[in-house]
């Protein structure tokens, strides 16, 4: 006989039951357990199946009295042993296709005054039912009971569900279903007449999920710790914790105290922490902390621009506009209770103090991380955490004390992992510990220990909390990903046009996850957006299609991995909504806007311009005002991560996702050019997009001559200039003087036949950073503006310009850098057979004793690098 909960929805989410099933129902509403009850026990007796109601509890009946029910009623004042004892009796004795409901077991602790005798009764209780067969039904009240007693209890059950109301609607939230597994089964689901629907999209799924959040994860921060004691005395005066009220001393000192133990003793972000966060945004943000420590600087920095949008009183109520974001944090304490159990603590200081470690090496040093083991109880509330999420795709982000500081981005120095999240509850836990063990090891790779040691960081105590956010965006075919994505700066310094105004900002935008918006991505490009004048574009006529986005960044669900997907694949059917607001038609060679849906079969004709989206929505009026908003607060430039979406009201929803200060490339006034230089001592120059110095007195140039690069057919040999280019790069001669590096395309670039696939580690060393564009040769400098790579040149202090040679505007002396020696073998002997692809230039020996000089003025757009005598 099949087995039925007597409700066909909750049959399908479940995959049906099994004999011995135990189904426990967290609930806030006693009303709810008893239609969930109620169904039940109707449906066995409408199949003369025998059916028990225990009623031992002093709420009112759950079930009420009905032909065909037996109720027994045990009084459990006299103890564990008599209660237990007597439902055993009477489980032994009923049939094994019986089925039973228990009254609130909530109510137990009433009586017997202690959560661990609750768990206790049910750990002795269930495996007994699922030895004999019956079916059974059990209530907890959700938020009433310790964690660790909830835990005994999900642990031992088949099933457990969460029951909660929001937005005038009921939902059903499978934690655990042993034995059974969908795609959607661990989901939100809406309970409704038409079926139940699971809540999939980010947005409404953070709105909801909310919600049934009723009790911190940090069950483990020990009472009286000084966490606990401040947030004891802020609970006490919550009431008054709304922006504007003036507070009195000493909540505002414990106010402050408390944001210092959040974020840490850094002026300029606390005065901001200060005046804008809340009493209850602090108190937020303990009830999702796991562990104890600080959050770090991504997420502090997220929370901080939330509450300056949301506070402030401009022409557009952000209230409405910005998502409900969904996000916890794992305490820096726990980065340290991690290293020192797994033995890593003194590895780490030994690498932070050298400030040096190999690719190769890392390697070794990331396999030990990923040995670690966490405590039990950490465990347990990163359990906790996912069963909150579900099937929710999620993101493990680094949220390090030093990142996103005022001055310090970290940008793209630690990992962020996506975890697809799909699988069992087991699965998905070690995917998500795999991902939390990568971000800890980034704490220690060969790109961050150079950045801090460049920025004068290398002795300051960094440790690594983390950010877990939902991942913004929907599911589509196989794949989940938001429809849009992107960064956004308060400031645009590629201005193309005179037109644009540099002080309004400007946005890189794709189409799915933000990744692809900050990586260096070969052969792949975004719509740049001036905040000006948005309907201007750096490229014109038939070159938009060659300059547009032709993969995104997408989470396939069914391989739980992480992917790159082909735009012509995902958007094939033509059916992705609203898919006339980001995507054009290409006519004879030009795109032409499509006024509604996309005509089916025309896919192979689509472009993804996001015109219509820019043109017909308030979307870049919403950015301009939080750009600005921002950037005044910050009382500097900003740099912010988004995503965003069109609800089904038509209305544009925008999630912020992260939020820095940002440093500005440039120099301090206008560069003077030489008036004349003769011709032959001009290396190159340059009149595209640059950042603004100069450098004098450079001794060496590394270059790789794009043709050169070109025509080298072994992967192998082009994935090994990278770190060819990493050992020039940390030698004492070159550390110790200044050098240029010029090669093809993109440096950094993940696709090695456009660049040379270099990290930041590798270049740190290097005054000016060229990219040479022979467009026959695929070699296309990308607009990095807004690029993780670009970020890293801005703060190192890195003079960045494309050079075009076959460009009749520019120069570049051929002559020079073809015909001058090459001292690569001569300086790095274990390098030499790389010296028919590198050259380095000793310039002062193969110039009469002149050094190079780069001046660069992006006022004027004009760069010129020549040699001179020595500058002093």
């Amino acid at each position: 006989m099949e087995l039925s909960t007597g409700i066909a929805d909750l049959d399908n989410l479940l995959q049906g039951l099994l004999p011995g099933d135990n189904i426990v129902w967290q609930i806030d509403d006693l009303d709810d357990y008893a239609f969930f009850a109620g169904k039940f026990a109707r449906e066995a007796i409408d199949k003369k199946l025998e059916c028990i109601y225990f009623r031992f509890a002093s709420h009112p009946p759950i079930l009420p009295a009905l032909n065909g029910l037996t109720v027994i009623n045990i009084d459990p004042s006299p103890g564990f042993d008599f209660f237990a004892g007597e439902v055993h009796n009477t489980i032994r004795d009923c049939n094994r296709d019986a089925r039973i409901i228990f009254d609130n077991l909530s109510s137990l602790v009433t009586t017997w005054a202690t959560d661990e005798l609750l768990a206790n009764y049910f750990m002795v209780t269930c495996p007994y039912i699922f030895e004999l067969g019956p079916v059974a039904y059990f209530a907890l009240t959700r938020g009433s009971h310790l964690h660790s007693a909830v835990a005994r209890i999900r642990d031992t059950t088949q099933i457990l569900i969460d029951v909660y109301h929001a937005r005038n609607s009921t939902y059903i939230h499978p934690i655990k279903v042993w034995n059974r597994y969908s795609s959607q089964m661990f989901l939100p689901h809406i309970v409704s007449d038409d079926g139940w629907q699971p809540v999939s999209i980010s947005g409404e799924a953070a709105a909801v999920s909310t919600t049934a959040l009723k009790q911190p994860l940090s069950s483990s921060i020990t009472s009286g710790a000084p966490w606990e004691v401040v947030y004891d005395r802020l609970l006490m005066h919550r009431h008054v914790g709304n922006t504007g009220i003036s507070y009195t001393p000493e909540i505002a000192s414990l106010k402050h105290e408390l944001i210092c133990m959040m974020i840490g003793d850094h002026t300029s972000f606390n005065r901001l922490a200060d005046e804008y966060f809340t009493i209850d945004d602090l108190i937020s943000v303990r009830n999702r902390l796991i562990g104890t420590g600080r959050i770090g600087g991504k997420a502090a920095g997220m929370l901080l621009s939330r509450r300056i949008l949301l506070s402030s009183s401009g022409e557009y109520d952000f209230s409405k506009v910005l998502e409900a974001h969904d996000s916890f944090y794992i305490g820096s304490d726990v980065f340290f209770t991690f290293l020192v159990k797994n033995n890593l603590f003194q590895l780490r200081m030994q690498l932070t103090r050298d400030s040096q470690i190999s690719h190769e090496e890392f390697d070794e040093v990331e396999r030990r991380f990923l040995e670690g083991q966490f405590p039990d109880e950490i465990v347990e509330q990163f359990r906790d955490m996912l069963d909150y999420f579900g099937q929710a795709p999620i993101i493990v982000r680094s949220s390090s004390l030093l990142e996103d500081r005022f001055g310090n981005a970290f940008a793209g120095k630690y990992r962020s992992e996506f975890c697809a999240n799909q699988g069992s509850p087991e699965e998905r836990a070690q995917a998500f510990l795999h991902a939390v063990k990568l971000v800890y090891a980034s704490a220690i790779n060969p790109d961050a220990l150079s950045y801090r040691h460049k920025q004068g960081l290398g002795e300051n105590d960094e440790q690594m909390a983390i950010l877990v956010q939902r991942v913004s965006g929907m599911p589509y075919k196989e794949y989940f990903f938001p429809p849009l994505a992107g960064v956004a700066f308060s400031r645009n310094l590629y201005a193309w046009s005179s037109r644009i105004d540099p002080n309004k900002g400007m946005i890189r935008l794709v189409f799915g996850l933000g990744t692809h918006a900050v990586n260096r991505v070969g052969g792949d490009y975004t719509r740049i957006v001036a905040v000006s004048h948005p309907q201007l574009r750096p490229e014109a006529g038939t070159r938009i299609i060659k300059y547009s986005q032709h993969t995104a960044d997408v989470l396939d669900i069914g391989s739980n991995s992480f992917e790159s997907a082909p735009i012509a694949d995902l958007l094939a059917d033509c059916d992705y909504p609203d898919l006339n607001l980001i995507a054009s038609l290409v006519v004879d060679g030009y795109t032409q806007e499509m006024v509604s849906a996309c005509p089916r079969g025309q896919a192979d004709h689509l472009v993804l311009t996001f015109n219509n989206f820019i043109n017909r929505t308030p979307f870049i009026k919403y950015m301009d005002a939080m750009l600005g908003r921002l950037e005044e607060a910050y009382q500097q430039p900003v740099d912010t991560e988004f995503t965003a979406r069109i609800d089904p009201e038509g209305n544009i929803k925008i999630n912020l996702l992260q939020c820095r200060s940002l440093r500005l490339p440039g120099t301090a006034g206008h560069v003077e050019f030489p008036v004349h230089i003769p011709s032959d001592r001009v290396l190159f120059t340059s009149n595209r997009f640059i950042s603004g110095g100069a450098v004098h007195n450079i001794k060496y140039i590394l270059y790789i001559d794009p043709d050169k690069y070109a025509a080298i057919n072994s992967e192998e040999v082009k994935r090994s200039l990278g770190r060819a280019v990493g050992r020039i790069n940390r030698h004492p001669a070159i550390a110790g003087s200044k050098i240029i590096m010029m090669g093809p395309g993109r440096w950094g670039s993940s696709n090695i036949n456009l660049g040379v696939n270099v990290g930041y580690a590798d270049i740190d060393n290097t005054s000016v950073l060229v990219e040479m564009a022979r467009e026959e040769k695929g070699h296309i400098p990308e607009v990095s503006y807004g690029t993780h790579f670009f970020q890293d040149l801005v703060e190192s202090g890195i003079l960045y310009l494309p050079v075009y040679p076959s460009d009749p505007e520019s120069k570049f002396n051929e002559k020079f850098f073809s015909g001058t020696a090459n001292v690569l073998a001569e300086l790095t002997p274990e390098l030499a057979e790389y010296s028919e692809i590198i050259d380095l230039i000793d310039i002062t020996r193969s110039s009469d004793g002149m050094y190079a000089h780069m001046l660069a003025d992006p006022s004027v757009h004009r760069a010129v690098c020549f040699l001179d005598i020595c500058c002093t």
